[in-house]
């Protein structure tokens, strides 16, 4: 059996570098065990690594309950975020994961099949289930256990996020996660507030200036921002507001020149709006077409402008390079996904190569704005949960990621020119898409870089 192989394979790797080196943590060895049984249960029909319940048919939402008293706040603005229960029974899955059948006798074979194209689905595909990963009781309440810790310990809520985040405890969880927000829970208030000031003290000192005490460049690159907010997420209502607009010139012009080794690049104005709808649901009820900024005071508006300043300045201090001169790092990403889709599916990299089609004709856009402007918007901060999980290593991810996104079409891509293949990529059918496609790209995302990632000789630098 090739299961049997490749488990006696791991297993002599395992052998032999544990005793050629010593630095293999007993987590690191759980989590290769772990994610091994997944990849078996995988070949063998049973289930699917990446934490996704596969199934046919629409099922109900089962409402998320707090076990500690939320009224209503864990319902706030997408009622879709609120997924199916976990199953919480399997010792041998990450916090959050779920089993189930496939449903179809799944194999290494039919996986490559399956990230193909999502055209060719059955209606039943179509009525897949709509809503997050699931936030059931016990899975709430692993989370209140890590976030009522004196000191929250990153790890174990890393390990949670990468599967979805409760919404009403989203934007606590992304500032711990990003390390905005101090581990310990008694400097957390003290260091929150003296950050919320700073941030205030540099929009006085560089925002809210005359233009005759700005240079001729700072003068360029905030006219240049004035035009990208209206343009930001145009297909959402909220993001036209003025108020909504200023608030992500004052955000983004503080950090350009706060940032002076990339300045303001476009694209950036994307990565705001995550943090931006996250941490305005502290503050407001029900659906963002509902929300306006007219009903917060100024206080409330300064400190969630801070917060999205500092947790995008931490974002990106691990993607330097993705933003300076050139975009050195983005230019990376793209040659790496290259290699990763010429590995995973030879016939499509084959195609789109005898076709002419570069890789950065389309898949700069994706690294550059992370996917935000190719899945429907009320999914984005899901598939940001997972990015902040991976913490320094998202870049990384963010290959395999754009890998299994791409591999969606793999069918679809085959059978068309390279005229065709350039408009269907700049104006991919993710319009309709759930929560379900997203998970499954994350689900065979995960996998990939499971199987791959550790090859020696497997990406190029």
């Amino acid at each position: 059996m090739m299961s049997g192989r490749r488990e006696e394979d791991r297993r002599k790797e395992m052998n032999s570098g544990s005793s050629s080196s010593s630095s293999t943590s007993p987590n690191q060895e759980w989590r290769f065990n772990q994610t091994l049984r997944n990849v078996q249960g995988l070949l063998k029909g049973r289930s699917f690594p990446g934490k996704v319940l596969l199934t046919r048919k629409s099922e109900p939402l089962n409402e998320c309950i707090s076990p500690v008293n939320t009224p209503d706040i864990g319902r706030r603005y997408y009622d879709s975020d609120v997924g199916q229960g976990d199953q919480m029974n399997d010792p041998f899955k990450r916090d959050g994961e779920t089993s189930g059948s496939a449903g179809d006798n799944v194999n290494l074979q039919n996986l490559r099949s399956s990230s193909k194209n999502s055209d060719s689905s059955s209606a039943d595909d179509q009525r897949s289930v709509s809503g997050a990963r699931a936030t059931d009781t016990a899975r709430l309440a692993k989370f209140t256990k890590e976030l009522s810790r004196p000191a929250v310990i990153l790890e174990k809520l890393r390990e949670l996020s990468w599967s979805g985040i409760p919404p009403y405890m989203r934007p606590n969880v992304w500032r711990l996660l990003l390390g905005y927000a101090p581990t310990n829970s008694d400097r957390r208030e003290g260091i929150l507030a003296r950050k919320r000031v700073e941030y205030l003290d540099c929009v006085s000192q560089y925002y809210d200036v005359p233009d005759a005490d700005r240079s001729d460049d700072e003068i360029s690159m905030l006219r240049q921002i004035s035009v990208d907010c209206p343009r930001t997420v145009p297909d959402v209502i909220f993001f036209q507001q003025p108020q909504v607009q200023k608030s992500l010139e004052r955000v983004l012009y503080t950090w350009a020149i706060r940032h002076p080794a990339s300045g303001y690049v476009q694209g950036i104005n994307d990565l705001v709006t995550p943090f931006l709808m996250v941490f305005l649901s502290e503050h407001l009820e029900g659906g963002m077409d509902n929300w306006s900024m007219l009903s917060l005071s100024p206080e409330n508006i300064s400190n969630i402008e801070a917060d999205c300043y500092w947790c995008l300045s931490k974002l990106l201090d691990g993607m330097q390079d993705h933003y300076t001169f050139a975009q050195p790092g983005i230019q990376r990403l793209v040659f790496k996904l290259k290699e990763l889709v010429r590995r995973i599916d030879e016939p499509v990299s084959r195609h789109m190569e005898d076709q002419g089609l570069e890789f950065l004709q389309f898949a700069f856009r994706w690294f550059n704005c992370l996917l935000i402007r190719e899945i429907p918007f009320h999914l984005v901060t899901r598939l940001w949960d997972t990015y902040l999980a991976e913490g320094d290593a998202l870049p990384e991810f963010l290959v395999y990621i754009s890998a299994s996104f791409l591999l969606t079409w793999s069918d679809k891509l085959q059978k068309l020119e390279f005229q065709e293949m350039v408009m269907f990529l700049q104006h991919l059918p993710t319009q309709n898409w759930t929560h379900h496609e997203l998970e499954m790209v994350l689900s065979r995302a995960y996998m990939w870089h499971t199987m791959f990632n550790s090859s020696p000789s497997h990406l190029a630098n």
